[in-house]
């Protein structure tokens, strides 16, 4: 998917809303534990509650590799309906990869071409060589971790070397590596008085915000600051909806909980 249809999607929908499928099998409701695969189960009933609210749905790929095979399998049948029912969604393999370059690739492969993802978290750390491997794929995403939305993210991306915040450092070093034109960046909405500066580098690539909701941040402040011409903004939310209820109507209340964000974001696109 294009950031162009990807945008198309956005002012149709009037939402910029990501679900995150974070699938803990100690939350969800008891009775899908009676299901073959109760992990698939869980999202698809949550995708068709919800596919008409959000416009991305992000898998963090810790909640599969959990459950061994499994959780694996349920993770591809969750991209497959996806991609087969609701091509026009953004899916986002959360998976914070980042390795030597042979590795890279091998994850990007896994990612893009195996399980057909349109994008995937990579942490920077290791530099270009580890990057760079997904960003060869025409029409996918990198979503580079900058500012993460995390109490440690103090220890090492605010810190000053010569005179500049890493987090700064790694955002305008990876404009300069080779298809930096596909690269998206975590922002984490608990960091949203950072995203004027942010902006100041990036001013268009999108950002994927993690932390409204559970984790405290501020929608308003997340679009007063960040929103671009084209509005560059994907908001997470994975808790605060997916588990809005544990009972049999805990898709329902998910769909509530969505409808609730996307009409703020309906409101903040006006």
């Amino acid at each position: 998917m294009t950031t162009k249809q990807l945008t198309e999607q956005i002012k149709k929908k009037k939402s910029f809303l990501c679900i995150g499928l974070d699938v803990d099998l100690n939350k969800i409701p008891k009775h899908l534990l009676k299901e073959e695969d109760p992990i698939f189960a869980f999202n698809k009933a949550i995708i068709d509650a919800t596919h008409h609210l959000c416009v991305a749905y992000k898998p963090n790929t810790a909640f599969y590799e959990a459950y061994g095979l499994k959780g694996w399998k349920a993770l591809e049948k969750t991209i497959m309906y996806l991609n087969v029912k609701h091509p026009e969604m953004f899916t986002i393999a959360d998976a914070k990869r980042g390795d030597i370059g042979n590795t890279s690739r091998m994850y990007a492969k896994a990612f893009f071409e195996d399980l057909a993802f349109d994008s995937v978290t990579v942490a920077p750390y290791m530099g270009k060589d580890s990057v760079e491997p997904f960003l060869e794929f025409q029409d996918k995403h990198t979503i580079l971790l900058a500012l993460t939305s995390n109490d440690g993210a103090f220890d090492f991306q605010t810190k000053t070397i010569e005179g500049k915040e890493v987090y700064k450092q790694v955002l305008e070093t990876s404009k300069t590596w080779r298809n930096s034109e596909n690269l998206m960046y975590v922002v984490g909405a608990t960091k949203a008085e950072y995203l004027t500066d942010i902006r100041k580098i990036i001013p268009e690539a999108f950002l994927l915000v993690p932390g409204v909701g559970a984790q405290g941040g501020s929608l308003k402040e997340v679009c007063k600051f960040g929103m671009t011409s084209n509005v560059g903004l994907l908001v997470n939310s994975s808790r605060g909806i997916i588990y809005a209820s544990n009972g049999s109507d805990f898709a329902q209340a998910a769909a509530k909980k969505a409808e609730a964000m996307q009409n703020d974001m309906a409101r903040e696109l006006k």
